[in-house]
């Protein structure tokens, strides 16, 4: 582990001992202590005899967390673990990743959220409201810990549940336990912040269970100072600090991308992290139809971040197949709430304009797809059960393989079931999903649907961003994300129908795309590490390992 990393793993009392050893969890081994450190801990006793090891421990929780009804209790047994022994959890989270992630990230965090006052039982984060201006530096210096990396929400629009105000910390702390994870960024690195400046959500202020500040959103001015501040504190109490941007509003979301980018290690999930996991999805289907990028004609269901992010970088890796930007952006097209995307319509928002062609107007998204007979459509709008059996059924018509991405989450969200996508176009269907669906069995073919989840591009992001120190997150980092992912997905994915690869591999694909991003940041002169010899060696070596 190089020294930047380790530097960072220090807790600031690490000469803790009894009870309170046994309160701190990145310290705590619960029942795992030997016989010597028992005693020389201070710790004989307070166990029952048995010395278990941490497989024995790992059985014994799954054990008890199986039997639990729904998702939601299982997540809070999942955080009271995470509360009093992290090893423990990310154990737990690494050994079965795909019976996890849906219970600690979407969609089960969605409910977790929604249910946050009702299920807190211990802070974790920095919670920061327009009250706490001119004590932010301050605050961050409470943190026990020095952060390499900080998530932060105003909680806005959660997942596609909208404004759920101080109760979307549930976020930044699942994305943050990702992190951990998926590749292997360690915990004691990891800090979660919520920047409350109130809610616009009626039935959250008059919720006699919400924990945030009860007023209307703070906006203007005063919001932008506000996170000004947050971010100049950031710096100063953690230099180099990675800062992930997370379920920002549209309206916020693209405007601190591009204020802090150039000046600050920063990037949006929700923009960039997205659109580099959908356009590593296309170019794994494109191996299967043998055509190129650009090619495509790609129709996006939603026109905010994830679409508009999404539609940037595919225009991008157009333009790197010889198409000029206009070329590129003309292959792209946007349905929003009010149908297509056209010039001629009035008050587009700033984002969209790109997007916006000529054209004239049509309102649904059949008509759409018949009027302009794309390759591919994506579904980022939040808004459950938009690609219909007439919608499915015309792609099948147009396209030999269509590809199908219903990407938006919560499951309940999702603009089609895997079994409806592949039912309603005779399996031909090349698709994957936001929200986790179980393998479909179609006229004798098991289909393997996967995510498109963000958790394959953005801890390797995080991780090789630590790495190499950079001082900026490019898109050029994205786009060979991107690339290294769908390398990544082997022949026999493919034949199943899957365009991602396995989740159990995560924490080599996360590696893999840090040594990407490190390799780049070092060509371009924004690593403020020495070039090791090995990237991806290192980026292994840099991995918490959670065994004890």
């Amino acid at each position: 582990m190089n020294a930047p990393i380790k530097k960072n793993l220090e807790p600031r009392n690490p000469s803790r001992r009894g009870v309170d050893l046994l309160h701190d969890p990145l310290l705590n081994k619960g029942s795992a202590f030997t016989a010597e450190e028992r005693e020389a801990l201070g710790l004989r006793g307070l166990f029952p005899p048995h010395i278990s090891t941490q497989e024995e421990q790992v059985a014994r929780f799954m054990r008890s967390l199986q039997r639990l009804p729904d998702s939601l209790e299982k997540y809070i047994a999942l955080n009271a673990l995470h509360d009093r022994n992290e090893a423990l959890f990310f154990r737990v989270i690494v050994d079965h990743i795909d019976e996890m992630q849906p219970i600690i990230y979407t969609p089960g965090v969605g409910l977790a959220c929604q249910k946050f006052g009702m299920i807190f039982q211990r802070p974790r984060g920095i919670f920061i409201t327009p009250n706490d201006r001119g004590h932010i530096a301050s605050m961050l210096r409470n943190w026990p810990h020095r952060a390499g990396l900080i998530v932060v929400t105003d909680g806005e629009r959660i997942l596609g549940l909208g404004d759920l105000g101080a109760n979307g910390m549930g976020i930044p702390v699942g994305k943050l336990a990702l992190y951990s994870a998926c590749a292997g960024v360690h915990p004691a690195q990891c800090l979660p912040v919520m920047i409350d400046t109130g809610t616009d959500n009626g039935e959250l202020l008059v919720d006699p269970f919400y924990m945030g500040l009860r007023q209307r959103r703070l906006r203007g001015q005063a919001y932008d100072d506000l996170v000004e501040e947050f971010m100049v504190a950031a710096e100063e109490v953690f230099p180099g600090v990675v800062i992930q941007f997370e379920d920002f509003a549209n309206q916020n979301a693209f405007r601190l991308l591009e204020k802090y980018r150039g000046r600050a290690c920063v990037f949006n999930d929700d923009i960039q992290g997205t659109a580099a996991v959908a356009l590593a999805g296309m170019f794994s289907a494109l191996r299967i139809t043998g055509q190129s990028i650009a090619e495509q004609r790609v129709l996006f269901l939603g026109a905010g971040e994830a679409a508009t992010g999404i539609a940037d970088l595919v225009t991008t890796a157009m333009m790197a197949q010889g198409l000029d930007q206009k070329a590129a952006r003309n292959r792209n097209w946007l349905v929003d709430s009010r149908g297509l995307v056209v010039k001629a319509r009035k008050d587009l928002a700033h984002h969209k304009l790109a997007y916006a062609h000529e054209h004239k107007e049509v309102v649904g998204l059949l008509d759409a797809i018949r009027a302009l007979k794309p390759t591919a459509i994506i579904g980022v709008s939040a808004v459950g059960g938009t690609f219909t059996k007439e919608v499915l059924e015309e792609m099948a018509k147009l396209n030999e393989r269509p590809i199908v991405f219903a990407l938006s989450n919560p499951t309940s969200q999702a603009e089609c079931t895997a079994e409806e996508a592949y039912r309603y176009t005779a399996g031909r269907a090349l698709f994957a999903c936001g929200s986790p669906f179980d393998p479909v069995t179609l006229n004798g073919k098991t289909f393997v649907p996967r995510q498109g989840n963000n958790s394959y591009i953005f801890p390797g992001i995080g991780l090789g961003a630590i790495m190499s120190r950079s001082r900026t997150i490019t898109d050029e980092m994205f786009m060979g994300s991107a690339h290294t992912l769908a390398s990544l997905t082997t022949e026999s994915d493919l034949a199943q129908g899957s365009l991602y690869p396995s989740l159990s591999r995560v924490r080599e694909v996360s590696a893999h795309i840090a040594a990407g991003l490190a390799k780049t940041a070092h060509k371009h002169g924004l690593a403020q590490e020495k070039l090791p010899e090995d990237l991806l060696a290192q980026a292994h070596a840099s991995m918490y390992d959670p065994r004890y």
